[in-house]
């Protein structure tokens, strides 16, 4: 297989897609003060409204716009943000939140607790022709205020992780206009929003916290990754966080290329419904035969953790590392087919969003890899509205290439492969793995959900209920003239440290 899977776009490219062939000099302005920059994002945001977006990719964008009562930080802690305090009862079934004081909205009014009340409602159902839009927060009985700077939180069973569900954005009380204007508290503001081109913010004067740098971030979609590099080259972008290896190659010494954990599973997702991948043997058989370090060595120069189950190493203790349990082994592989009765392998169809390279690269891996033992894989390269549409809501696909993230709460991630949760795309089917997931959110003994959360993902890896692949490396182009550009144990993008060298 040629390790180059991404061809060099012709110079004729560059000028159809900027419009002309200037001196490709950045479009940045730091002289005059102006201190904006270029970023960009692969897809298109889903909602403006942070209650309502479900893409992982729109929530990197509204991170910078809307917080919490707490927030994670880039060690994977989570800190006071809209609350300057919170404690947690012994027995995990109440949360009582001292809201901070005087941090305002972007529409200049300041947060009080009636808005806090009204967003944890909002979010749990609680409010009149309202809807459950946080599955964690159905167990939440009551939000009362106790003060005019407390809020208490009630549940009707005990629940400690519920703590990483509260970076649900606080929002002004009954404002409508979210997803056509939103308003959060955020180190930045909304400016402008363009679907399928970018999405503008402004620098938020007043911030509780420590102001950004910069005066103004354009979150410029491009979804088709030639493009992408193009852009890059000619200057007009000066951040973009999904490179392959290939393309981090062609770019030249204006950028540094930064390397950190995406804090995602990737994986070869199959529809245990559908027929072969209703067998385990043939489940199994696919994973003796996929080169997870290939993949890596391949698509992203070597970088990248491999996982054996659905759960990345982000989450420390709960954390269990599988990654040797499937090494390659066509032998193996092929003796599984055949005790499966696809002696002579079959053949499947495989859908991958298009606008990740990454993705669509590691399918072109995989394909090379199946033939091995006979098996072909057909990929069907889609649009990202019809992943969603198709793959993620419908379930209408045999087998996709995507990487889940998540809260950092173990029973967030771990709830995608429990039988009759909505999420459950693969429609993976174990009752101890059931029995276990309602054991584990539901004690308050940490040792006793360590080892429930272990076991359920040797569960996942013994049924090899998908092929887990890695939590993949992120490769960022950041322009020489940048510094700042943080890593964090979840999906974002903050741009709230990032500033020119000079300053």
């Amino acid at each position: 297989m040629k390790k180059k899977l991404f061809n060099v776009v012709l110079a004729g490219l560059l000028c159809a897609i900027l419009g002309g062939c200037g001196d490709g000099s950045n479009n940045t302005n730091e002289s005059e003060g102006k201190k904006e920059i270029v970023v960009g994002i692969q897809q298109d945001l889903d909602s403006l409204d942070p209650h309502l977006a479900t893409a992982a990719g729109t929530k990197e964008v509204l991170f910078n716009i809307f917080e919490g009562l707490v927030k994670v930080n880039e060690n994977g802690e989570l800190v006071e943000a809209v609350a300057s305090d919170y404690k947690i009862s012994e027995d995990g079934s109440k949360y009582t939140f001292t809201i901070r004081d005087n941090v305002k909205f972007h529409n200049g009014e300041t947060v009080t607790a009636e808005d806090v009340k009204y967003s944890i409602e909002k979010n749990a159902g609680l409010l009149e022709g309202s809807e459950l839009l946080v599955s964690a927060f159905s167990i939440i009985d009551s939000v009362n205020i106790l003060d005019s700077s407390t809020v208490e939180v009630v549940l009707s069973e005990p629940d400690t992780e519920l703590i990483s569900y509260m970076t649900v954005a606080i929002v002004p009380k009954d404002y409508t206009e979210q997803n056509t204007s939103p308003v959060g508290t955020g180190p930045f503001k909304f400016a402008s929003y363009t679907p399928a081109e970018s999405f503008v913010m402004e620098k938020n004067t007043d911030y509780w916290g420590t102001a950004p740098y910069l005066s103004k971030v354009t979150f410029k979609i491009v979804t088709n990754a030639a493009s992408a590099v193009v852009e890059l080259q000619a200057g007009s972008i000066d951040i973009y966080p999904y490179l392959t290896m290939d393309q981090a190659d062609q770019l030249g010494n204006d950028f540094d290329i930064l390397y950190g954990n995406t804090n995602l599973v990737q994986g070869l997702y199959l529809n245990n419904e559908f027929e072969p991948f209703d067998n385990v043997k043939v489940r199994q058989a696919l994973y003796y035969a996929v080169d997870r370090q290939e993949i890596l060595d391949i698509v992203a120069g070597g970088h990248g953790t491999i996982v054996g189950s659905f759960m990345y190493p982000g989450y420390g203790r709960y954390y269990n590392d599988l990654s040797d349990k499937y090494s390659k082994n066509i032998e193996k592989a092929k003796a599984l087919l055949d005790e499966a009765g696809y002696e002579n392998g079959f053949e499947f169809t495989v859908k991958v969003p298009a606008n990740y390279q990454v993705h669509m690269d590691t399918a072109l891996v995989i394909k090379d890899q199946l033939k091995e033992i006979g098996v072909t894989m057909n990929i069907d390269g889609i649009e990202w509205t019809s992943w969603l549409t198709d793959v993620y809501n419908n379930r209408e696909f045999e087998a996709t290439i995507i990487g889940f993230d998540s809260n950092l709460a173990p029973k967030d991630i771990m709830r995608r492969y429990v039988s009759d949760n909505s999420r459950n795309m693969c429609n993976f089917n174990n009752a101890e793995y059931d029995e276990l997931y309602e054991s584990a959110i539901a004690t308050t003994d940490d040792a006793v959900k360590i080892k429930e959360y272990q076991r359920m993902q040797e569960i996942l890896a013994d049924e090899a209920a998908s092929i887990f692949i890695a939590d993949p490396a992120t490769l960022v182009a950041v322009s020489k003239k940048l510094t700042g550009y943080t890593f964090y144990p979840i999906y974002v993008q903050d741009m709230s440290k990032v500033k020119f060298v000079s300053e």
